[in-house]
């Protein structure tokens, strides 16, 4: 068979890019080191010339024509799909040619790519499939220093692996913040992996400082800020904002300045590929970009002169306390606040307002926390315990998990079922749920509510709400037109329930999709204040967890399931996310002494939240809740909720609930011993007192209270031939004692119990049982049971 010809590359190195005056340098260390560190800033080239310089170098291509790809990785959709493009157009090649990229939901990979850019998230994907990564032959990390938790997790795996793979290059790129930390992770024979620094900034940024005396303002402060630096011919500004409603709320803050030939683009992960692109296509006039912290590394945003920072971002921090994931506005660190100003004096002098002080700024943490250090770690154990890769608590991460945080996620996963409990922590094993939970693509309380909808028979449903709630709300509320959407989106609430208004949504979407052409669908969406970048991701995540599904030979319902039954499913991953209506501090006051004014709850773990305002349960509140997440702002928020039941609650959690008995009791009317019952969930009582059969409790002594209530004393209506036999002979010695006016003839009852107590079996312990065993016994000896007059005489009784 011929071998395939990977064809022929022209590559060249812009010289105006710092990276190329290193390319010498680069090429020798790559060629004899298994591992580089690059430091640079953004814009200095590393991302698109370094897979070049490995292409030079004869990687992306085995001996023999087969394999051997570059795997280069980007924390961001935008990032992968904005480099390859870059790269491509560099070396004349179209995407799917020698380079392609793979993102979530779409694969331009073809059979002559030698160079695939790709997400973290897709490289971790593949682990499970290609244990030793045997498809590459390079990996580059890019952006290593943003130290998310997938970067950090590839990052040890790759340590771990690189022994057993010598011919394996990994190349880590990073912003120059703490690049010995990189090198010294990856130490080996020779000392740490080598560094390699490349400028980046090649024109001096003036930083002013405009710290405002109302944080909540930000808004327009960051417009008159842009609007400023326009007017002094600061060519291109871009505004950072903390999120996608900050951004909108911006850019109609400077549209209202009415400022001429000025162009205002947002800038979020969520965008589609074509408005994204927008961002990077030349333009006339000038243009006001505004972002999130996506365009403070691992893209850069061509023109631009000038930046207004407010020195926030939403972070993500998992709150130890109440076990929740927090999504605070907090202060940027320094390093992030001098990546934000690097991004303009790249062509030319820039400057920077940081809407803040400078005292603040010198007071701020040197680095940002990185994600492995502040988010609940469930999923990657989840996934390394799959993999087989051992206990978290010995894996070679960059920086390691506070301990509290992998005892939090292995209780998560022990909520839902994931964890054989009788292992040790060097030998943690899945159960046969955690397994299948492990294949699911999404996060494992959503994938936990998947499988627990096989036993339900709603799957379907169940997927359509876990796909909702994997990504960001498709429903869109405007400023200034939150009235008009909340009324064209109080078509799909359904009462009781936000799960069931999302699959009433889902349902409404499908049916419009078939009935208008594309293009009027997505005019549709718009007029009805609905994302269609999201709808389209929503229905892709679908996709991929039906085609899982499938996989896992999961039958997926095509009738309408009932209402109870997707509760129920959705209460699997959502156990720690119930709560119960306080109702005797309702209306009182917060933990800082204002008044409440909202109902509160009491959750799991005993922290306090109030239902979202936008919830179909706001108005009304139930008496018990479960929600989709508790999300930590101004307040503790129970996001997307619906009406649940104790008793649901208790059977979800029946492996985790603290079940406290009283005293045991007789009760006659039910003829079988009885005690009451009450059931905790940790902080929640969700049964306070509650009579059920003694049985369940304690067989044995169940037997007892039978034996001597029902069969000694005769507090029992029944029957039962031999119990009548037995009255009869007990007070045929009554009538002997009352003939002889004695009362020492007739046995003490403990006589009398130990006559039964040898003859019927240990396991004997209600009349339920009783009946059935007494049943296989009348044909071969009907008179065991009976008592004779001797039986129940004294021994040395009278005669």
């Amino acid at each position: 068979m011929a071998a395939h010809t990977p064809p022929a590359l022209e590559i060249a190195y812009p010289p105006d890019l710092p990276i190329s005056a290193r390319h010498d340098e680069l090429l020798d260390t790559i060629r004899d080191h298994q591992v580089v560190v690059v430091a640079g800033e953004t814009g200095s080239g590393k991302s698109t010339q370094l897979p070049k310089i490995c292409l030079e170098l004869g990687r992306g291509a085995s001996v023999d024509g087969r394999g051997g790809l570059i795997g280069h990785t980007q924390p961001r959709r935008i990032a992968a799909r904005s480099v390859a493009e870059r790269v491509a157009e560099e070396l004349g090649t179209e995407i799917g040619g020698v380079v392609g990229y793979a993102v979530r939901f779409t694969d331009r990979v073809g059979g002559d790519t030698r160079l695939k850019v790709m997400t973290d998230g897709i490289l971790l994907n593949e682990l499970q499939r290609d244990r030793e990564l045997r498809r590459y032959d390079t990996i580059i990390v890019d952006e290593a220093h943003e130290r998310s938790l997938n970067i950090d997790f590839i990052l040890g795996y790759l340590k771990e692996l690189l022994p057993r793979r010598p011919d394996l290059k990994v190349i880590v790129t990073s912003a120059t913040i703490d690049t010995e930390r990189f090198a010294e992770h990856f130490v080996g024979a020779d000392g740490p992996a080598p560094i390699i620094e490349v400028s980046g900034r090649t024109y001096p940024v003036e930083v002013r400082y405009r710290p405002q005396e109302e944080r909540d303002d930000l808004v327009q402060a960051a417009a008159d800020a842009a609007a400023e630096l326009l007017a002094e011919g600061m060519g291109d500004v871009l505004v950072f904002q903390s999120g996608e409603r900050e951004i909108r709320d911006t850019a109609d803050a400077i549209e209202a300045l009415g400022l001429r030939d000025t162009e205002v683009l947002p800038l979020f992960a969520r965008l589609s590929a074509a408005e994204q692109h927008r961002v990077f296509s030349s333009h006339r006039g000038r243009r006001v970009v505004i972002a999130t912290n996506i365009a403070e590394t691992s893209l850069t945003v061509p023109g631009i002169r000038s930046v207004v920072d407010p020195g926030t971002a939403r972070i993500s921090r998992y709150n130890k306390r109440t076990k929740v994931q927090r999504l605070p506005i907090e202060a940027i660190s320094q390093a992030s606040a001098d990546q934000r100003a690097g991004r303009c004096g790249r062509v030319a002098p820039g400057v920077c307002i940081r809407l803040y002080a400078e005292d603040d700024h010198l007071e701020r943490p040197e680095f940002t926390e990185p994600e492995i250090l502040r988010t609940n770690l469930a999923s990657v154990i989840l996934q390394m315990t799959a993999l087989g890769l051992g206990d978290v608590e010995s894996f070679p991460f960059v920086e390691p998990p506070d301990r509290r945080n992998i005892a939090d996620g292995i209780t998560l996963l022990e909520e839902l079922g994931a964890l054989q409990l009788d292992r040790p922590a060097h030998d943690r094993r899945l159960t046969k749920l955690g397994t299948r939970l492990a294949r699911l693509p999404v996060d494992p309380t959503l994938g936990r509510m998947v499988l627990e909808a096989e036993r339900n028979g709603c799957v379907h449903e169940v997927m359509v709400i876990a796909a909702a709630l994997s990504i960001q709300d498709v429903r869109e509320r405007p400023t200034g037109q939150e009235q008009v959407a909340g009324e064209l989106h109080a078509r799909f609430r359904v009462p009781g329930s936000d799960f069931l208004g999302m699959v009433a949504l889902w349902d409404h979407l499908k049916e419009r999709q078939r009935e208008l052409s594309s293009s009027a669908f997505r005019r549709e969406c718009r007029n009805e204040f609905l994302h269609h970048v999201r709808i389209r991701e929503w229905q892709d995540v679908y996709t991929q967890l039906r085609q899982v599904v499938r996989s896992l030979k999961i039958d997926i319902n095509r009738v309408p399931a009932d209402e109870q039954a997707i509760h129920r499913s959705l209460l699997a991953g959502l156990i720690g996310n119930v709560g119960n209506r306080d109702d005797d501090d309702e209306g009182g006051t917060d933990r800082k002494g204002a008044p409440r004014g909202m109902v509160e709850f009491v959750g799991v773990r005993n922290a306090r939240f109030s239902i979202g305002r936008s919830s179909v349960l706001a108005k009304k509140p139930p008496k018990w809740v479960m929600a989709a997440e508790l999300i930590e702002t101004n307040r503790m928020w129970a996001r997307t909720a619906a009406t649940v039941q104790p008793q649901w609650i208790e059977h979800a959690a029946r492996h985790l609930v603290r079940r406290t008995y009283g005293e045991p009791y007789w009760n006659r009317e039910r003829g079988t011993a009885q005690v009451v019952e009450r059931v905790h969930l940790r902080a929640l009582t969700l049964v306070d007192g509650r009579a059920v059969n003694l049985d369940r409790v304690d067989r044995s002594l169940a037997r007892e209270l039978f034996i001597l209530h029902a069969l000694v004393r005769g507090e029992w209506d029944t029957h039962h031939r031999f119990v009548e036999h037995n009255r009869a002979r007990i007070d045929e010695v009554r009538d002997m004692e009352d003939r002889t006016r004695r009362r020492d003839i007739l046995v003490d009852e403990n006589v009398v119990f130990d006559f039964y107590d040898r003859r019927i079996p240990d396991d004997v312990s209600d009349p339920r049982r009783f009946a059935r065993w007494w049943l296989e016994q009348l044909g071969s000896r009907p008179e065991m049971l009976a008592l004779s007059v001797d039986d129940l005489v004294e021994p040395d009784a009278p005669s």
